[in-house]
């Protein structure tokens, strides 16, 4: 039931999150598999190696299958699913118009990604704006998207989660904790598991457990900033800020994730020579410049590091780029069969000063 609230409430955000929105764009182009379990990832193949699931059908999640699942797994939890590989481009476009859409509404829109976005509604009944939304979305593209308003990013988006699939949640400060008090604290968007482990050390398991506990005991054992925005996390509150400005990277990336173990150092340098040439040319097209270099390594017991470097100055000559990649890349024992490895390669932003550069060859 909608709270009262809603009708004559702050200022309302909206978090918009397309359901199922790889699987489902892929169904609009194989209607056949409507109802069926559905699983995009990697070429499609469910046999090949160290490939990902990056999005299932409601279907095959009814299995087990989630994001992330190796699909040599997911194949084993649910052999009848239909493969499908994963096609960035179409997700590009069908993102493109739906993000489109919500922008033509004339409310300020922050876009978050291929599926979600957020919405300030303004002065109009956020209820009937979302309402409005799914239908036109619907309507222009065929696709469907869950809800949740709230006062603040945070709850918005924790919101969402109990109006998927289709549906429209309402969480506010009435029916906060009578909703979260008993859930586990990573139920919260922005606790993650590592942060979850050390509070339940503290004996705070639950969302209410937290949301009560003294400040001053979060504050020393998380700092300052980590402490006391958990805690305000717990009690509901988070971002009020839907900002329309076009989001301006900070960094671009590649990994890879081998077929077969690397122990040849003369292979490590050539992978991280190949990652740190691509995603610099990336960088170029967009007319950006690198301030700092990042490597990650990842061994086949998955122990993962990242090592990083700023620039002397900022640069965009391969030359440079290269070259601090691999010294990098010395840093590390590779004393383990490799895994995976990235490079990431940091940017300079517009209200950062730096002196002309030229691109390398």
């Amino acid at each position: 039931m909608t709270p009262p609230e809603v009708a004559a409430g702050p200022q309302w955000i909206l978090h918009v999150d397309l359901d199922q929105f790889l699987a489902s764009v892929e169904l609009q182009r194989h209607p056949e598999l409507a109802g069926l379990p559905v699983i995009v990832g990697g070429s499609g193949d469910p046999t090949e190696p160290r490939k990902v699931v990056t999005c299932a059908s409601y279907e095959a999640r009814a299995f087990g299958v989630h994001a992330g699942m190796p699909l040599r797994a997911a194949a084993r939890r649910c052999p009848d699913a239909t493969f499908l590989a994963s096609d960035p481009t179409a997700y590009d476009a069908a993102s493109d118009r739906v993000m489109g859409l919500l922008r033509d509404l004339g409310h300020p829109v922050e876009v978050w990604g291929w599926d979600e976005a957020y919405v300030a509604a303004g002065d109009e009944d956020p209820v009937a704006l979302a309402h409005r939304i799914q239908e036109i979305i619907a309507a222009q593209t065929g696709l469907s998207c869950s809800v949740g308003i709230s006062d603040n990013k945070q709850r918005a988006k924790v919101a969402t989660g109990f109006g998927k699939p289709a549906g429209v949640h309402v969480l506010t400060d009435a029916n906060w904790m009578a909703t979260m008090g008993d859930r586990p604290v990573d139920a919260l968007w922005g606790v993650g598991p590592k942060t979850a482990k050390k509070l339940a050390a503290m004996g705070i398991i639950t969302v209410a457990d937290l949301a009560r506990t003294d400040a001053a005991v979060l504050t020393s054992a998380f700092g300052p900033t980590t402490g006391l925005w958990i805690l305000l996390l717990a009690k509901g509150g988070g971002d009020t800020t839907v900002s329309a400005q076009p989001w301006v990277p900070r960094s671009r990336s590649h990994v890879v994730t081998f077929p077969h173990d690397l122990t040849d150092r003369t292979e490590m340098r050539a992978a991280v020579t190949d990652l740190a040439r691509r995603t610099l040319t990336e960088v170029a097209e967009q007319n950006r410049v690198v301030t700092r270099v990042a490597v990650t390594v990842r061994t086949a017991t998955f122990y993962t590091r990242t090592k990083i470097r700023k620039l002397a100055s900022a640069s965009t000559e391969a030359d440079v780029i290269v070259a601090t990649a691999l010294e990098l890349l010395d840093l590390f024992e590779l004393d383990r069969p490799v895994r995976l490895l990235g490079v990431r390669l940091e940017l300079a932003m517009a209200d950062e000063p730096v002196p002309a550069v030229r691109a390398g060859h």
